[in-house]
């Protein structure tokens, strides 16, 4: 009895870390296609990896609240290619809050010709529907 007790513990562990594992990589890679969105120039699909909903938050000052007004404060604010630059980012913490939330710290880079610019940024994601997307996006 103990070894069966003992077999189900390691298996529910080795099954908890693999789906932590797997929800990090699912985090990364809509990351990972934000960067690529971005340096194409395709702020439209930079936001598929957003909840399209009035809920969306996006923390600046005001607040922005709503995937199609987040979606109209990124195309003013980079209104063609060269405003926008080349974007990358340097991932500092991913921490699971819950089996449906993450938390995602790190800095954000843009090599223009402009001039390059760059902050730190949290994220709060969320697992709707089978995929993470983010529903908190504060940025400066």
């Amino acid at each position: 009895m103990k070894k069966l007790l003992l077999l189900f513990c390691f298996y529910s562990a080795a099954f908890y870390c693999n789906a932590q594992t797997n929800d990090e990589t699912a985090i990364r890679n809509a990351m990972n296609k934000q960067i690529k969105d971005w340096n194409n120039g395709n702020i439209d699909g930079f936001m598929q990896t957003y909840w399209q909903s009035d809920s969306l938050l996006f923390v600046s000052n005001p607040p922005t609240y709503g995937w199609k007004s987040t979606l109209e404060h990124y195309k003013k604010s980079y209104p063609d290619t060269a405003t926008m630059g080349k974007l990358s980012f340097k991932l500092l913490q991913l921490k699971q809050l819950s089996p449906e939330y993450y938390f995602v710290m790190g800095n954000w880079y843009l090599k223009r010709s402009a001039g390059d610019v760059g902050g730190i940024f949290t994220l709060l994601f969320r697992k709707i529907n089978g995929k993470w997307l983010i529903v908190v996006d504060h940025s400066n």
